[in-house]
């Protein structure tokens, strides 16, 4: 989810942002014809205030308001909305400091962070870089990101209702090599040269299990707990699923391809109605080196097709298969290379198949913590953003959907053959099973009217054939093995990389967030940009700056919604719910949602529905707005599609002007929207949970500090100090927001 526009950074860690697309599919058609009739969006009456911050690391804002009453429980089923929702705090204003500010009249406290011990005899973390590679098995990991909150009974079972005690998972999607290590990441040429470096940073991704526990109105994390879990690229997975023990899964690791190592770049998350985590592995495919020059002569050609659509070209993103001083007899560091390096035929000498085993959803049992994560091909391969769900309905599939990180791609959905049953609701992974291994997988095609449509992505069907003149697809492991290009086949729609997904509970509606895309053209693209139309309309410059350093194309993203005719319906209708944007940019071709001071916003990310309140929580990894504010979270009462009117766009690029018609979505206002928090220097604000009762918010603060070279010697040179203050080193690290009173966080039913 780290942003292009952010740095160099974003270049060199995330090459899926780049974009690998370039397949010739539309973005999306011009001209929209009017559809559905306007509905005016929930109103709230609240008004605002002007920001104020306190302490040395988190700040609260602005007054406050009475607390609303809210529903403890999600709803069974997904009725409209019958009763409008109410934010119930004032506005924060938009900061360059370095710290966490809250509204007035709540409270954020740090809970969890960067090499915190999470078992009993683990020394407490120094912030210098000088643990251990092996400590990190048992500490906090880096760049915390998506994350839910399961709530836990007395007996140590999934309890949906407790709030006072529970399991918080997250993920730790990547690492910060200049402040985890003492001195830096130890390079010598294009190599690693220190083991131990290479073996932390392994540690340091992927996913924590912590206990935590409500003491009056703050939570602590128990440092003992026998639940407490570190899933790391060196934890041993399952491959279920259509997929597992395919030939294009063979390795060295597991010769019948039905099993691999480790997981990395989770991104954002999701979980189930079981009780179950999923953890989504976005940019994994610049983990593994593969030379391309010397590679390509020993591989056929759908290998090399496959290789080029997912971006496995490179060096290694953090070199990790280059370490020869301390390889181990299970290879720790050499299956990372991707390159074939042994005389076999099906690759069970070496690691030549290795990217194939990773791009998936993957499923974790929490409760349990000798149980094995499974990575569930059924639900395709891709740069996997997150995973939302509908509401269950016994009787009915279960459906997810889910985001493809990267400009250019696309949006898919998920439906299990398996109708729920409410008995599963207990049984963990082998509901899983039940449901996450057999399904059909779609993906999304957008017309420019407003409708929209599910093709299926099945072996034999739409294309997807062994005459496929781009690829050959054998069978229906390869089709989702290889799912972009299944996706691209089919002729998908090509998106502003698509990012999170929330479903609202209220009315089963879709929204994603469309963080931007800086590869876009009014007419005439190359292979791998978009065209401006309907659903992606704006071609603007966002002047960056004193200096108006030109940011073109779509630099604030914009948040899509839909609603399918019924959960296994493969035709949707769809509108554009907000446009991020300077609150003093145009509004007839930039400021299409009317944004102000209170609520203007850029690069939408993280995205999701609160149960409890029915808010929704937006979260922003911008690199185009930071000229005026750091990252933030607002919340939002989403309205429904069709809401809002038809809206024509005058997009000028020289003396060019693209005329575009597209549909806005009501305009908030700031009684519907308005910025909730905004984070210390150079962060990303990412991954969002409450509990059951709707008291505690979890938010998690990645990566401050990140865009600095820090001078050693001199911790001024620190990018920020958030968040243990004075001259320490920054570290992300999850807070808990709670409101002063005790009452429901962000809002609810009026």
């Amino acid at each position: 989810m780290n942003d292009l526009t952010r740095s160099a950074r974003s270049e060199l860690l995330e090459p899926e942002d780049i974009g690998t697309n370039s397949s010739s599919n539309p973005s999306f058609d011009s001209v929209l014809t009017a559809r559905l009739s306007r509905r005016s969006i929930l109103k709230g009456t609240f008004g605002l205030a002007s920001s104020v911050f306190f302490g040395t690391g988190l700040a609260a804002c602005g007054g406050d308001n009475d607390v609303l009453a809210a529903p403890t429980t999600p709803p069974v089923t997904a009725p409209e909305v019958t009763k409008s929702l109410k934010l119930n705090f004032n506005a924060v204003a938009k900061s360059l400091a370095d710290v966490v500010a809250v509204p007035a009249g709540y409270t954020a406290s740090v809970l969890y962070r960067l090499g915190d011990p999470i078992a009993a005899g683990i020394a407490d973390y120094k912030n210098d870089g000088t643990e251990s590679g092996a400590s990190f098995a048992q500490r906090a990991g880096d760049h915390h990101d998506g994350m839910h909150f399961f709530g836990m009974s007395a007996d140590g079972k999934y309890s949906a209702s407790n709030s006072d005690r529970g399991l918080l998972v997250m993920n730790h999607e990547a690492i910060t090599g200049a402040y985890l290590h003492a001195n830096g990441q130890t390079i010598a040429g294009n190599a690693r040269t220190v083991a131990d470096e290479v073996l932390k940073e392994m540690h340091a991704h992927g996913v924590s299990v912590i206990e935590v526990n409500r003491s009056g109105s703050g939570f602590s994390y128990k440092k003992d707990s026998a639940f407490n879990r570190r899933i790391t690229a060196l934890t041993e997975m399952s491959l279920s699923g259509p997929a597992a023990k395919s030939p294009m899964m063979i390795t060295a690791y597991s010769t019948d391809g039905s099993k691999t190592r480790g997981t990395v770049n989770n991104c954002a998350n999701g979980y189930t109605p079981w009780g179950t985590y999923i953890t989504c592995e976005e940019n994994w495919a610049g983990f593994f080196r593969r030379v391309a020059a010397t590679d390509d002569a020993n591989r056929t050609a759908k290998e090399k097709t496959s290789f080029t659509r997912y971006g496995v070209n490179t060096n290694g993103t953090h070199l990790w298969a280059t370490v020869t001083t301390a390889e181990t007899s299970d290879t720790t560091f050499s299956r990372w290379n991707a390159m074939k390096t042994g005389p076999s035929a099906d690759g069970s000498d070496d690691f030549r198949n290795a990217p194939n085993t990773y791009g998936w959803i993957v499923e974790i049992d929490p409760f349990t913590p000798t149980s094995t994560p499974k990575k569930r091909t059924a639900m395709g391969r891709f740069a996997h953003e997150n995973a939302a769900y509908l509401p269950v309905v016994a009787g009915q599939p279960v459906v997810y959907y889910m985001g493809d990180d990267s400009r250019g791609e696309y949006l898919y959905k998920y439906v299990s053959t398996a109708m729920w049953d409410p008995v599963d609701a207990t049984r963990g992974l082998s509901a899983g099973d039940k449901y996450l291994d057999d399904g059909k997988l779609y993906v999304a095609k957008f017309n420019a009217d407003g409708t929209g449509s599910w093709v299926e992505l099945k072996f034999g069907s739409n294309g997807l054939t062994a005459s496929n003149p781009a690829y050959a697809f054998a069978d229906q492991a390869d089709v989702l093995i290889n799912s972009r290009l299944a996706a691209d086949a089919v002729g998908a729609t090509k998106m502003d990389r698509p990012e999170w997904v929330a479903v609202n509970p209220a009315n089963n509606e879709g929204y994603l967030t469309l963080t931007n895309n800086s590869n876009r053209v009014p007419a005439n693209p190359t292979s791998s940009q978009q065209l401006v139309d309907a659903a992606n309309p704006r071609f603007y410059n966002d002047p960056k700056g004193s200096a108006g350093t030109a940011q073109k194309g779509n630099p604030n993203g914009h948040i899509i919604r839909w609603k399918d005719a019924s959960a296994t319906a493969t035709t949707f209708q769809w509108d554009v719910f907000l446009f991020g944007a300077r609150s003093t940019a145009n509004a007839d071709n930039i400021n299409l949602s009317n944004l102000t001071a209170n609520n203007d916003f850029s690069s939408p990310d993280g995205l999701w529905f609160s149960n409890n309140t029915g808010l929704l929580w937006i979260q922003t990894d911008d690199g185009a707005y930071t000229d005026v504010t750091n990252c933030m979270m607002l919340a939002a009462v989403a309205g429904k599609v069709g809401d809002g009117g038809k809206k024509t766009i005058n997009n000028v690029d020289g003396a060019t002007i693209k005329a575009v018609d597209t549909y806005v979505g009501a305009a908030p206002g700031d009684t519907n929207l308005r910025r909730f928090l905004v984070g210390p220097k150079e962060c990303e604000i990412t991954g969002v949970t409450e509990t059951p009762d709707g008291k505690a918010l979890f938010v998690n603060i990645q990566h401050p500090g990140e865009d600095s070279k820090p001078d050693y010697t001199n911790p001024a040179s620190y990018g920020s100090h958030w968040p243990d203050g004075g001259t320490s080193r920054p570290r992300s690290a999850t807070i808990v927001i709670t409101k002063s009173d005790g009452g429901t966080v962000g809002g609810g039913l009026a």
